[in-house]
């Protein structure tokens, strides 16, 4: 019997939409009480059938067991300013009650071969469907910028290659993963200035908001 895709993958788009709505509520929360925003921004996104398909094949999945042994069905990605941030928030994720962290993997510490650095959490999340609660994976990938920047790079050279990227190439970017580290490092080592700087930036930007908007309000009264 043929899978119906879209009813499979219907309470991943619900989670996928609960996640991205609870990790930028976050991002909230931590601005509205002054604190240093750890999260840059969040994307998620459900792995599209033929991705799904093609991992399958390529990993020896059985069909009948993707929910068990596919956990990146549901992709969560959380970019962060620093690496510091990366840890603080696998901490904060290991301290909510509405998921359960399962699996980490530390890409930081541990970096591929290919100089991929993130930091992998396979949480199990439940979501509310029609005919009650159903728990399915998730994968949250948090990583800074650069790191970012770099493995967007490397997936469209993957594909670009079909997984086969020439040897040159492969040196090259290994040594652009080295730099972007490096400029994490250097970003960290400056990193009270940086934050104490961005403070001083919202600082004045509100005062000259409300400088305006008191302002507005004096040359037009109600």
């Amino acid at each position: 019997m043929e899978r119906n895709w879209e009813i499979f993958l219907a309470p991943y788009e619900l989670a996928v939409a609960e996640l991205k709505i609870k990790l930028r509520g976050l991002r909230t929360q931590y601005r509205e009480q002054g604190e240093h925003v750890p999260i840059e921004f969040v994307t998620g996104r459900v792995k599209p059938v033929d991705s799904i398909l093609n991992k399958a094949k390529l990993r020896g999945l059985s069909l009948d067991r993707l929910e068990e042994d596919m956990s990146d069905i549901a992709g969560m990605r959380i970019m962060c300013q620093f690496v510091e941030d990366i840890h603080h928030m696998v901490q904060v994720i290991r301290n909510r009650k509405d998921m359960n962290v399962v699996q980490e993997r530390d890409y930081i510490t541990n970096r591929k071969a290919s100089g991929y650095r993130s930091y992998h959490l396979v949480i199990e999340y439940p979501v509310q469907m029609l005919d009650g609660e159903k728990k399915l994976l998730a994968e949250i990938q948090i990583r800074t910028l650069a790191m970012n920047f770099w493995a967007t790079i490397e997936h469209s050279l993957n594909y670009k290659y079909e997984g086969q990227i020439p040897e040159d190439i492969s040196e090259r970017l290994f040594r652009a993963a080295e730099a972007a580290y490096q400029l994490d490092e250097e970003m960290s080592s400056i990193r009270d200035e940086i934050q104490e700087a961005q403070h001083l930036f919202s600082y004045r930007k509100k005062k000259k908001e409300g400088d305006e908007y008191a302002a507005k309000n004096r040359d037009h009264p109600q």
